[in-house]
């Protein structure tokens, strides 16, 4: 027997209806990159995506077709997510950060007929464009005030398109199951691999990013997305405000802690997200600017972290808000794992619950999660073993796009991470590192992270890396990179000293350099790979030489 229930499709149009109807008034804030800030709504946003639609059909766009965009965090771009899937058309976010070969390959491999930009990329759009067969045309997101000069036979105007329709475009219903948006993932190796999001996935996502349990977004909040639109659809916010009719505040192209603070307390801003490096350039800003900044109006209560694990030390300098870290990767939607505490966490001093929230957090309803030896058996969830992390889910990929790195799940249907970690028995997921870069010593594991985390806890240290160099004799050892605070500075033998009751004495690096930057990969996470490969040769010259 079956139930009697409406078989309502899960699409992502139901989410901006919604929010057209009951909470069209909710505001959206952008910074343009013309220069103003753009004050808007969800009803004006919902109004504008449903005329979207009407040109996309008016140029042929149909169900299934790829529409790229290389793009900022602005109220235009948040149109796209709507205007284009909601026409059955898959939305293909574009990391503008890659380097050009690697966006030509995706927009390539995506086949994208039509390409959105923000002034900010011409150059890199004009370099592109003619490589990409597919392209039927280019659409600048802008007035014809500020339209480029780019030579191109089809460029378009994206505010003289909306223009041209005289109403809303009415959504189709589809299958719930039908493809809505794109993202490559560039934490496998190789080319980038395409992640393909269902309306049915992102829909159930976002009940998970909205619920007390998960993300609390709710119709109080004024949130600041720094995490990009192009970054796992901005770990699904976007959708979850859309459901709840919270504030948005989208930031653009100023990403400076300066710009950051001025929104966040312009717009009485509640939460804010975005990836560990993003917070140590605001905190870090706030905290040498601290005698001129009024803070009485800094309303902040939570800051949202994911993208790479939280040092201990961010936890302690986030100005009274409670940080929840996050866990998760383009492949789960991509929220897996959230940092609530626990009513038993309640009674603990602060330390202690600082503890707690250095972890991953514990699995959202919706995503299962084990760790396994390398022959694949489960291993306890006892917080001491540690083993490959391993989910699966509704909004858990199946596989990329076009078939990519071929069979990705195993007989159980359990994806691979590609991370290491440990589980306790309330379901606290703590990465230990990624499988590629844990540091393998005489036969023995230790954890980057950890001696990062531990490194950052100094209170001249912006910023650690640690990696695993080639040494003759114990295989691999540990070269710790740090980059100051402004105006200070740590000698090696300062930070070996500092670091010798935080970690186990043989987790000691061999070597200690300080550098001006450490370079990030283009979603703001440590490029280890670049480092290993600079600093490869360098222990086993200091073992030659005899300093070490």
């Amino acid at each position: 027997m079956q139930g009697l229930m409406q078989k309502t499709p899960l699409l992502l149009s139901s989410l901006i209806t919604h929010a057209a109807e009951n909470h069209a008034k909710a505001e959206i804030v952008g910074q343009s990159v013309e220069g103003p800030i753009v004050r808007t709504s969800w009803g004006e946003v919902a109004a504008r995506a449903g005329r979207l639609a009407g040109a996309l059909t008016r140029l042929g766009v149909g169900a299934g077709d790829r529409v790229a965009t290389l793009a900022w965090n602005t109220p235009r771009h948040l149109e796209l997510y709507f205007g284009v899937t909601g026409i059955g058309a898959v939305l293909h976010t574009v990391n503008p950060r890659l380097f050009a070969p690697q966006i030509e390959y995706m927009l390539r491999h995506a086949e994208d007929g039509y390409l959105f930009f923000d002034l900010s990329f011409t150059d890199l759009v004009a370099e592109l464009a003619p490589k990409i067969p597919s392209l039927r045309g280019l659409i600048a997101l802008t007035d014809r005030a500020h339209m480029p000069t780019l030579d191109h036979p089809n460029l378009l105007c994206y505010e003289d398109l909306l223009a041209a329709e005289s109403e809303a475009h009415p959504w189709p219903l589809f299958d719930e199951n039908a493809a809505s948006i794109l993202c490559y993932t560039s934490g496998t190796t190789g080319n980038p691999k395409g992640v393909l999001y269902s309306h049915r996935a992102l829909l159930l996502h976002s009940f998970c990013a909205a619920a007390a349990d998960g993300l609390a977004v709710s119709c109080l909040d004024s949130g600041l997305l720094v995490v990009p639109l192009f970054h796992a659809n901005a770990w699904g916010l976007p959708f979850a405000a859309a459901m709840v009719g919270a504030k948005l505040v989208l930031p653009g192209p100023r990403l400076d802690g300066a710009s950051l603070f001025s929104l966040m307390q312009a717009e009485r801003c509640t939460f804010a997200a975005g990836v560990p490096t993003v917070w140590f350039g605001l905190f870090d800003y706030i905290d040498r600017n601290r005698a001129a900044l009024d803070l009485s109006t800094f309303r902040l209560d939570r800051v949202l972290c994911g993208g790479s694990a939280a040092p201990r030390a961010l936890i302690n300098e986030t100005f009274g808000a409670f940080l929840l870290h996050a866990w998760g990767m383009t492949e789960t939607s991509p929220i897996a794992t959230l940092g609530r505490l626990l009513p038993k966490h309640l009674g603990l001093d602060r330390e202690a619950r600082y503890d707690i929230q250095a972890k991953q957090g514990r699995p959202v309803y919706g995503v299962e999660v084990c760790i396994t030896d390398p022959e694949g058996r489960r291993l306890p969830r006892d917080g001491k073993a540690v083993g490959h992390l391993r989910v699966r889910g509704p909004w858990v990929t199946a596989g990329y796009f076009k078939g990519e790195g071929g069979i990705v799940l195993d007989d159980g249907n359990w994806f691979d991470t590609g991370d290491v970690a440990t589980i306790d028995e309330d379901g606290y997921v703590t990465l230990t590192d990624r499988a590629k870069d844990i540091i393998k010593s005489g036969g023995e594991w230790i954890s980057s992270i950890d001696l990062e985390n531990a490194a950052v806890g100094h209170p001249d240290v912006l910023e650690a890396a640690a990696i695993g160099v080639p040494h003759p004799k114990w295989v691999e050892r540990p070269l710790l990179l740090i980059r100051c605070k402004e105006g200070v500075s740590v000698t090696r033998q300062a930070m070996l000293d500092f670091l010798a009751d935080k970690v186990a004495r043989w987790w000691l690096p061999d070597d200690v350099i300080t550098v001006d930057e450490l370079p990030h990969t283009a979603t703001g996470k440590l490029s280890k790979v670049s480092l290993r490969k600079t600093y490869a040769d360098h222990l086993r010259k200091a073992v030659s030489d005899g300093l070490a």
